[in-house]
Parts: C-alpha cells; structure tokens; sequence
C-alpha cells in the first residue's frame, strides 16, 4: 500500500480561520505513522492561479490573495491537486491531505466559513483535462453542507456528491445528495447511514476516485458537536478504505476539513495514515 500524506510546516505555525491552531502538534504526532512502510510524506506547492480561474472568479482570486490566509489556502489546494494527480499516476494510491483555510464553502464567486478556496474544483478540472477522467465522487462529512463544492458541481451528473449535514435533499438526477443528520447520533447509526447513502450510491456509480472532505467539527465538545467519539473518524475511514478497492481500484484520497479540537486532529489523523497503509487495500 502506497501512502501519501501533503502537510506544509506553515500549517502548524497559525492559528487559521475557523479551526484555529489545530495543527500545532504536526507534524510531530505522524512520527510514527510516517515511519510505517510504503507511506511517504510530501510538502505542498502553491495551486497555480490559472487553475483556481477556472473555477473561481477572478474578483475572488484576487480578493483571496489580499488576504494573510492567502498562502495556507493556495498550498492547500495545491495539495490536492498534487495528490490527486499521484493517484491517477498510481505513485501512491490513496493520501491524507492537509487542509486549512479552503475547502467545501468556497464557490464560484463566494467563499465564507473558513475555507476561501475550493480544494475539489481545481483538483477535479485539472483531472477531467489532463487525463480525461470523468467520473468522481466526493464524500462529505463535515458538520456543515458543503454548499460551495455543489455550487461548482451543480448540474455535473459525472459527480456524485454526498454531503451529510442538516437537511435532506435530492437532485441532479440523484446525483446531489444531502443527508440530514442528527443531534447526539452515535457512531454506529452514522456509520450505518453512509453505508445505506453513500457507499450504495458510489457501487452503483462506479467512480474512478473517491473524494472524502473529512471533517471532525461532529465530534464530542467540537463547534459542530454530533456527539460523535474520536474513534468514528478512524473507523469511517477504514470502512471507505475497504469499500474503495472494489468501487475505483482503492484510489481515496481524504481532505481534512473542519474541527477544531487539537486533541481530536492529533487522535485520527495518524491513526488514519495507519489505516491506510494497512494491507488489503
């Protein structure tokens, strides 16, 4: 199994919007994770401007780079950009991917709660041009609905895009889900839902990647609290993990996103990579 994790030092050195300085403990608690064979750290590059306009507007980009989050947000995105191109390649064949200020609130022309850069758009054009691959799915399961990554797929029924968050709704052919999801649900009855709402969709739908905007704002005393335990996020991740080798060829590849609970991100995320590394996949 071939691991990529896409951390930059500079993520660990602000507290970033929203999620604040939850990453001050990286990239040292990976130590042992990033000792484990076949997994391979790899430190970001900034996205090209011309990538994030063919996504946003241009009067975002440049309002985007006036910002001090500038820097994090473009070498988040261009993590991802990266990653996901190594896993087409078959370099590695999934990756942990850091993330801070872009991610599933940003859209064509807005971006608001923290993420002021769509990571998925850039990495998902620079797929469908570069290689010609069609068919994606993005799985989202932070807190929120990840409302600027629906705008930028609206009416793309070659995306399946899965978001749980608050309300329930269907569209695009049922392409375009979004799965409400309630207050104090336990780790096995949101398990189960993504079984039941996004892994019987994604067997059907045959991707050739899966996408998981992981977010651990749903976990006990997080802003977002579900009432979810720091263990659900590892198990989630397996049960992807297992179900991607028989869906897309195991090519998952997962985006941290919201949270912002330093001792949740230093809990899941190495154990993550372990999962990941783990043989069968």
């Amino acid at each position: 199994m071939k691991v990529g994790v896409f951390f930059h030092p500079l993520f660990s050195q602000k507290s970033w919007p929203v999620m604040g300085d939850k990453f001050r403990n990286f990239p040292q608690v990976m130590e042992e994770a990033l000792k484990l064979s076949g997994v391979k750290l790899f430190e970001p590059k900034p996205v090209s401007e011309a990538l994030l306009l063919k996504v946003h507007t241009k009067e975002l980009v440049g309002q985007t780079k006036k910002a001090w989050y500038w820097e994090g947000a473009s070498l988040s995105v261009g993590g991802c950009v990266e990653a996901a191109e190594k896993i087409w390649e078959g370099e590695i064949k999934s990756a942990l991917v850091f993330d801070v200020a872009a991610g599933h609130h940003a859209g064509p022309s807005s971006a608001w709660g923290g993420t002021y850069l769509s990571c998925l758009g850039p990495t998902i054009t620079n797929l469908k041009e570069r290689f010609g691959i069609a068919r994606f799915a993005i799985l989202d399961t932070d807190c929120h609905h990840g409302d600027g990554t629906r705008a930028i797929f609206k009416g793309d029924r070659e995306i399946l895009h899965v978001c749980f968050c608050s309300q329930d709704n269907i569209e695009d052919e049922g392409t375009k889900i979004d799965v409400g999801v309630n207050f104090g649900i336990t780790d096995e009855e949101y398990l189960r839902m993504v079984k039941d709402h996004f892994i019987s969709r994604a067997l059907e739908f045959r991707p050739m990647i899966i996408f998981h905007n992981l977010g651990h704002d749903t976990a006990k005393g997080d802003y977002g609290d579900r009432g979810l335990t720091s263990s659900f996020f590892v198990d989630l991740a397996n049960i992807i993990k297992e179900y991607a080798v028989n869906i897309c060829e195991g090519k998952y590849m997962i985006i941290t996103h919201g949270g912002a609970r330093a001792d949740v991100a230093d809990y899941i995320f190495p154990r993550i990579i372990k999962v990941l590394a783990e043989r069968g996949g």
